[in-house]
């Protein structure tokens, strides 16, 4: 229950922050909490918009939850997103690869081999040279995204991208389309079964139990055998390849082509997303629904009360400080601190007794 119920304390109290802030802009509460949900679930074009912005959320947010098990905090998912992106349309571009299903296989699992080598640098970094990991992979983030921006605009950039310097468009039969003429593509239903499989993994084969056991305790770990450095390569290798993919998949599915557009935040926003999933990579999909949803509303907030589109980002902001905090609360023993306030007030008086002073000689005692 503390695991359901602290993240959904937070949540809320976020929201109730979060329409405090807009009401000193002269904006109605209610009305942003409305439309929040409006813009989110409220119709089936809102809730194509969702789906579509869930799904990288779930593939970066395994990126922090697998290391996570491994008692690891690593943060520079939107690194491995990039990267994987872009090994994804260079592949495209430098292999002649078929129009079916396997050349689409093909640039998935390079952008997956590509986030997976980048993570894997930063928990490499932490087990032989002492690294602090969430440091290092923030930085490679953004030595990443310099890399992007170097080679989208320089080697591999389009002749015929003008304004927006990108890769060559990949050919439409490598393309992963949408579900039943919708715009919700494939790639919603490829995050599901990696977050099922991660979660799995994790609880039924004796690999994923061994990288739990260097999480929890490193030194009993050791002292039973378990190879705890190349678990934590494992580990971060394996989130890296989720962060790949998930660059992978939104040029695939949405931007056919490698630019600019795929440095949108999904790396960040995963680190709140798995966080408040506790670092279980099955409850990964409902809450990465829910920060996709979120996202969606954005562009609603804007058109209906001229706030801007990038005020939900004050609201996951909000949110991921709230759910830190809520951290605090969870070894607490709430009945013993609900008595302790049950005993606040006035309390009975005490009473002072004061010895008799000894009699002196010669009286009787």
């Amino acid at each position: 229950m503390r695991n359901i119920l602290l993240p959904i304390g937070a949540i809320l109290a976020a929201l109730l922050l979060f329409g405090l802030i807009v009401s000193f802009a002269g904006v109605d509460p209610v009305e942003v909490w409305v439309l929040l949900f409006k813009g989110a679930f409220g119709d089936a074009y809102s809730w194509q918009n969702t789906l579509q912005r869930a799904a990288p959320l779930m593939l970066t947010a395994l990126c922090v939850a697998i290391p996570a098990r491994a008692g690891l905090t690593v943060i520079g998912g939107e690194g491995a997103l990039v990267l994987g992106g872009l090994a994804c349309a260079a592949l495209a571009h430098a292999v002649p690869l078929p129009g079916n299903l396997v050349g689409t296989l093909a640039v998935c699992i390079a952008g997956a081999l590509a986030g997976a080598l980048w993570i894997a640098l930063a928990g490499w970094l932490r087990q032989f040279r002492g690294i602090n990991e969430t440091i290092s992979s923030l930085l490679l983030a953004y030595v990443a995204i310099g890399l992007f921006k170097h080679i989208v605009e320089g080697p591999l950039r389009d002749p015929a991208s003008l304004n927006k310097p990108s890769t060559p468009a990949l050919a439409d039969g490598l393309l992963i389309g949408g579900m039943g003429g919708s715009d919700v593509h494939w790639g919603l239903v490829i995050g599901i079964v990696v977050c099922l499989l991660a979660g799995l993994w994790l609880r039924l084969t004796p690999s994923g139990f061994s990288v739990q056991v260097v999480g929890g305790n490193p030194r009993a770990a050791q002292l039973v055998g378990l190879p705890a450095t190349r678990l934590i390569v494992i580990a971060c290798a394996l989130g890296g390849a989720a962060a790949g993919l998930a660059g992978a998949i939104e040029v695939a599915a949405v931007h056919t082509s490698a630019n600019a557009s795929l440095i949108a935040g999904y790396g960040y926003a995963g680190i709140l997303v798995s966080f408040m999933a506790r670092h279980h990579p099955i409850a990964v999909i409902p809450v990465a629904i829910l920060f996709g949803g979120f996202g969606a509303a954005g562009s609603l907030l804007q058109r209906r009360l001229g706030l801007p589109d990038a005020s939900v980002l004050l609201l996951q902001g909000i949110a991921f400080v709230l759910i830190l905090a809520s951290e605090a609360l969870r070894d607490l023993d709430w009945k013993r601190f609900l008595d302790r306030i049950g005993h606040f007030g006035p309390s009975e008086p005490v009473p002072v007794v004061i010895p008799s002073a000894p009699p002196t000689r010669g009286e009787p005692s």
